[in-house]
């Protein structure tokens, strides 16, 4: 059975992202994730081989019912089951929202607003920031989620179709859930974290790249990616944040505190540090972004479906 990616059905899953964005109430990934949570009641224990087992369970899971959906030769069942899968795994335009909301809030003065709304772009404690802090948040934030909310989940939908798309929203879920620094977490989410940065490896670069082509500042994104990409703590994050620091001719990275624990990030870029109205620029710069991903991903889609065709001997 084939699991290449239905290029129109990929297309349409982008169109619905941009028109409709994410479903308010019973989201599938809202729904993979407690199921997720009910499986590592049972199996939690501080201990890889657990965490290895919860991951295993979840990403396989989500990879079989790919490939169980991935079954009807009817065209056009398969272009709509696709676009579906499509839809329900990318978050661009959430994320886009979320963005414009942290500037509307920003730019009014209203910095509690503000606060309260960071935890919806990242982890990171938002109780002692100021306006400027919270713009590098997110910044930051933009960056690195345009990777994990949109070029990631197209690039292996491309490559493995519906089981693609569905596996990668899995493993990047459960590093949400599991995979983060903690003590609770420090063993049972290693693999999920290490399984995300896996699957991030070619996407990450990927957003850098397509950072370069689509920003307002071609040579800083490539420039800063190449020399600042790798200083991030993440093996992938670096690069998204590295080209949009290039990109939009700021300095990003610095002193972040999560949950009382507090990180001193190396710097990256050479301009001034993000100021609130770099956030609509940023976003703008993730709309772009993302549509030279939805652009690369089905033409590569349309690509590979020749190809394997062709090496099938079906045409």
């Amino acid at each position: 059975m084939p699991l290449w990616c239905d290029p129109l059905g990929l297309a349409l899953g982008v169109a619905l992202d941009r028109l409709v964005g994410d479903p308010r109430t019973a989201h599938p990934v809202a729904l993979f994730g407690g199921g997720a949570a009910r499986l590592e009641s049972v199996l939690y224990a501080d201990a890889r081989p657990n965490g290895v087992a919860h991951v295993a369970l979840c990403v396989g899971g989500a990879a079989a019912l790919g490939v169980l959906a991935s079954r009807p030769r009817n065209p056009v069942a398969r272009t709509a089951l696709t676009a579906a899968a499509t839809w329900a795994v990318l978050g661009g335009t959430t994320l886009a929202r979320e963005g414009v909301f942290m500037a509307d809030a920003l730019e009014r003065g209203d910095v509690a607003a503000a606060r309260a709304r960071l935890p919806h772009l990242c982890g990171r404690d938002p109780s002692a920031l100021g306006p400027q802090e919270l713009a590098r948040a997110t910044v930051e934030s933009l960056a690195e989620n345009t990777s994990d909310a949109v070029v990631a989940p197209l690039f292996w939908g491309a490559v493995a179709g519906v089981p693609g798309l569905l596996a990668y929203r899995a493993v990047n879920t459960l590093d949400a859930m599991v995979g983060h620094r903690s003590p609770r977490y420090e063993r049972f989410g290693w693999a999920a974290a290490r399984l995300d940065d896996v699957a991030n490896y070619v996407p990450a670069r990927l957003t850098a790249a397509f950072t370069v082509l689509a920003g307002p500042d071609r040579r800083g994104a490539l420039a800063m990616w190449r020399r600042d990409g790798h200083r991030h703590p993440s093996p992938n994050a670096g690069r998204c944040e590295a080209s949009f620091a290039g990109a939009l001719g700021v300095t990003l990275g610095g002193t972040n505190v999560y949950g009382g624990r507090t990180e001193h990030r190396p710097t990256m870029g050479d301009g001034p540090k993000p100021d609130v109205g770099d956030i609509r620029r940023a976003v703008r710069l993730t709309r772009l972004v993302g549509l030279t991903a939805a652009g690369a991903a089905v033409a590569a889609s349309v690509v590979f479906r020749l190809a394997r065709r062709k090496a099938s001997g079906l045409s």
